[in-house]
């Protein structure tokens, strides 16, 4: 195995790539990246900072002098960890409205890529191994029925005291899976040499060590 690698796991909403990912870093003792985070701190910082949420000199100035870590599971934000500070739902927005914004994803990508370079990582999302580590040494494809999909995620929101029918959510991960793969700008897709995992009737364990099999 290579000194410093890449691990690129891609997949539909509710496939479980991130629990899988983190899981995945923890046996081989690398860091996950969670891009997900990343828009969150960034969305922190712009509000912090009264920075407005569209393209300007202001934004790419506080870009500019942005960075963005993680290190033993903790998110480094200009030095600071804000590993509490951006998991508000009002820090959820932000980062939903700030990844909307080309500037923002140009520089995230950015950030990804260099820590892909100079240290081993896991990074999952929908256009890792297409778009943001077109080069990384694993590309996983991780999926399940969307019938599987919606029932995990029906489970956790019932968990959480939320009153959805399953219907309710297999519709909304149906409409997700067709905006992911339908959106102009990188589509959710199994990049050519990627290995494409069904997790449909497999458990965690399963699944990971299907991952790490191929790694080893």
């Amino acid at each position: 195995m290579k000194e410093v690698f890449r691990i690129a796991i891609d997949g539909p909403s509710g496939a479980g790539k991130s629990t899988i990912a983190k899981l995945v870093a923890k046996k081989l003792g690398i860091d996950y990246i969670d891009t997900g985070a990343m828009y969150r701190a960034v969305g922190y910082k712009m509000k912090r900072e009264d920075v407005p949420f569209e393209e300007c000199d202001e934004l790419q100035a506080m870009l500019d002098a942005t960075d963005i870590d993680f290190v033993s599971g903790d998110i480094i934000l200009d030095g600071q960890i804000v590993n509490t500070l951006i998991r508000t739902s009002e820090v959820s927005q932000m980062a939903s409205k700030c990844s909307a914004l080309p500037m923002v994803r140009e520089k995230l990508v950015e950030i990804q890529r260099n820590m892909g370079s100079r240290k081993s990582v896991i990074m999952d999302g929908r256009d890792i191994g297409t778009n943001v580590l077109k080069d990384a040494e694993y590309k996983f494809f991780l999926t399940a029925s969307a019938e599987e999909r919606a029932e995990r995620r029906h489970k956790e929101l019932i968990e959480k005291g939320e009153e959805i029918t399953f219907e309710e959510v297999l519709r909304d991960i149906q409409a997700r899976d067709h905006n992911d793969m339908t959106r102009a700008l990188n589509p959710l897709r199994k990049a050519d040499d990627a290995l494409e995992v069904d997790s449909t009737g497999m458990d965690i364990d399963q699944v990971t060590e299907a991952i790490l099999k191929e790694i080893k």
